[in-house]
């Protein structure tokens, strides 16, 4: 069942999403070769914290930190530690914050040093793919409107989307109904309504979209080794139009 926020609560949503993109800005300025994705862990959990709020990842189904850090290949649900950042690398980082009863949820990708022309393009159509999926979601159009926005402007850049993992409503749960997935024929599933509130996260890889998960249980590579990148916002349908909570 998909439930539907008052303004008010869209509102207590947006606080949390202020923290969220705090953090995502921050980052920006700390990632660099030589740290360690445990130390911007440490620093996002700390910030949290300051602000009365709680990381939503930490403890959710066992995950053991506050962000997911995932590196290259890794798509989505990267564990933190000791590994140092090298010249070259991507690192997308997903942080969910709780603020209250509320939840916000953003990812954003960022590239360490300088790196080549291959992974600065795929960072650059996975955010244009997310901008198009976010356009999509008015109130009035289909679910499936926000994922065939995203296909479309992947696959004619010739990359892939991932098909196992979805973006998905959230407000007082992490992740509520809708299922957002990022493919799909357009003008399919619910008819979006002013009050839902949506998480809208293309994950888009280099090569194939397959997938596997590690023995870590968590961490989600490329099957075929190729770097994937991740970009993810909040949403909320309110007024006609689509306002961004996490940006």
């Amino acid at each position: 069942m998909i439930s539907l926020k008052t303004p008010a609560e869209v509102e207590q949503i947006r606080a949390g999403g202020k923290i969220v993109a705090e953090i995502l800005r921050g980052l920006a300025d700390l990632i660099r070769p030589g740290v360690t994705t445990a130390e911007l862990d440490r620093w996002a959990e700390k910030l949290i914290v300051s602000k009365k709020a709680l990381p939503a990842f930490k403890g959710y189904r066992g995950f053991p930190a506050t962000l997911c850090t995932s590196l290259n290949e890794a798509v989505v649900h990267g564990i933190p530690g000791s590994r140092v950042l090298k010249n070259g690398d991507i690192l997308s980082v997903d942080v969910g914050v709780k603020l209250g009863d509320w939840y916000s949820d953003a990812a954003w990708t960022y590239p360490v040093g300088d790196v080549d022309a291959e992974s600065r393009r795929l960072m650059q159509v996975t955010q244009e793919s997310l901008e198009l999926g976010i356009q999509a979601a008015l109130p009035g159009q289909r679910l499936s409107d926000i994922g065939h926005a995203v296909q479309k402007h992947v696959e004619r850049a010739g990359f892939s989307v991932v098909r196992d993992f979805v973006g998905h409503g959230l407000g007082r749960q992490l992740h509520e109904d809708p299922q957002i997935p990022n493919f799909g024929a357009p003008g399919q599933g619910v008819r979006l309504k002013a009050g839902m509130v949506l998480a809208i996260e293309p994950m888009v890889n280099v090569g194939g979209y397959e997938v596997r998960v590690l023995e870590d249980q968590w961490t989600v590579v490329t099957q075929d080794g190729k770097r994937s990148a991740h970009f993810e916002h909040t949403v909320a349908l309110l007024n006609g139009q689509v306002e961004v909570l996490t940006r």
